[in-house]
């Protein structure tokens, strides 16, 4: 009874430091409170913002089940492995017989939707309740398995991981991004709950445009910097091992000088995500060759939470070359927006977008609405060449400062020093300068 009393306050004792840990965590991708934008809350419904703080306490609630269930489990284990995917692959189940139950109730012909789809409804239920029950251990598992990666890449505190990684898979909140409309900036933003209809998005943009004069845009997020970090639903191990990493390198900057100042510029943020973006390409294949090794298939990796949730289905899937380059493409057309939006030509920059926009669409890449606020959320993110980022130069500086760190924990602590872009600037020309210099 007496050790049964010690394990309830242990576990009562980390519960109380890991909510204290999610609340010093509050990620600077989500809107601070009291936010000066008064003008903007009034077109914002209060019940359509999220609940981070409800979210939080639940999440923390449920890891702590997965840190229960799943003490002294070995993640390199065969079973364990198998656990995971098989989760994953249920998952998906799940995600397909819900798509199914959409579609039938669009269907203006089908009379009676409920009647039609209570067969696949009752197994969605029985997948979802199975889904809750084995969740956590399954993402214990895959926390483990990313923290072994980031341990020998030498990113520890007395020989700890810290802050630990933490994350949940769950529906994850939409974005309001808010540009101005004769340059591209991210100026505002508001979290709003999942499941918002496209009618519900678009009267939101339309009533930022109009009252405000602002450009505005809903957008789906593959992850958010939240402790426990949210991780969107995917049956793909590749997104759920990258995307972890990703957030993971969030929680870790916040300690430091360029995390903190997240919010300071639309420099600073690029730099954030852009880095946190290279750490998902690095340490996510690292993770994949070590504990999810696939024979042959060769499969290219692509950071995913640096790309628009549209199309990233298709992005890791082996395919041969498409004439249409689309990263090509969005980049050339955010390097023409720039120069037109630079001498004040305003409507016409928001008309070659909507030109452009059709174009995409007609190829297969289907955007809702291309905007000012698309490029400055999108464009935040430049771990690749080209994109929405077109010719910010912080992305190739930054991929500059990696090839010339030794390793990664190098990069990381280098770079986190940063506290602002011209800071960012010499810390390039110091590292990478010093580096072309001793070239033979």
């Amino acid at each position: 009874m007496i050790a049964g009393m010690f394990r309830r306050a242990r576990l009562g004792i980390r519960l109380t430091l890991l909510f204290l840990l999610a609340l010093a965590l509050l990620s600077p991708e989500w809107p601070a409170f009291g936010d000066p934008g008064y003008r903007l809350n009034t077109l914002i419904a209060p019940e359509t913002r999220f609940d981070f703080v409800g979210w939080t306490t639940q999440a923390l609630l449920d890891k702590l089940r997965g840190i229960r269930d799943g003490r002294g489990d070995d993640p390199a284990a065969k079973a364990n492995k198998e656990l995971v995917l098989t989760f994953l692959d249920q998952l998906g189940q799940a995600q397909v017989l819900e798509g199914d139950i959409e579609r039938v109730y669009a269907d203006p012909t089908v009379a009676d939707p409920a009647a039609a789809t209570a067969e696949m409804q009752a197994e969605v239920d029985a997948l979802r309740a199975d889904l809750r029950a084995r969740q956590p251990r399954a993402e214990a598992l895959v926390q483990q398995q990313v923290a072994v990666l980031l341990r020998e890449e030498g990113l520890t505190v007395g020989g700890q991981i810290w802050p630990p990684v933490f994350m949940k898979m769950t529906p994850t909140p939409y974005m309001l991004i808010v540009s101005p409309r004769d340059r591209i900036a991210q100026v505002n933003y508001a979290s709003l709950v999942p499941g918002l209809s496209t009618a519900d998005k678009e009267a939101l943009e339309q009533a930022i445009f109009d009252q405000l004069d602002l450009s505005a845009l809903v957008v789906p997020i593959g992850g958010l910097g939240t402790y426990p970090a949210m991780i969107a639903e995917s049956d793909s191990i590749y997104w759920l091992t990258g995307t972890t990493a990703h957030e993971w390198t969030h929680h870790w900057l916040s300690f430091h000088q360029l995390g903190v100042r997240y919010l300071a510029s639309p420099e600073m943020r690029m730099i954030n995500e852009t880095v946190a973006s290279l750490v998902e390409r690095e340490v996510g294949p690292e993770v994949m060759a070590r504990f999810y090794p696939i024979t042959g298939v060769r499969m290219r990796f692509i950071p995913l939470s640096s790309v628009p949730l549209y199309n990233r289905a298709s992005l890791n899937a082996p395919s041969p070359l498409q004439p249409f380059d689309f990263s090509a493409e969005l980049s050339a057309t955010r390097v023409t927006v720039d120069a037109l939006l630079m001498v004040g030509k305003v409507a016409e920059a928001e008309a070659y977008m909507e030109a452009r926009r059709q174009v995409f669409v007609s190829h297969g890449y289907a955007i809702r609405k291309l905007n000012q606020a698309f490029f400055a959320f999108y464009g935040g993110y430049a771990a690749e060449p080209g994109g929405a980022a077109g010719a910010n130069p912080i992305g190739p500086m930054l991929r500059d400062l990696r090839a010339a760190s030794p390793s990664l924990r190098d990069f990381l602590v280098e770079v986190a020093g940063v506290t602002s872009y011209d800071d960012f600037v010499a810390l390039h020309e110091r590292i990478v300068g010093a580096a072309v210099g001793d070239a033979p």
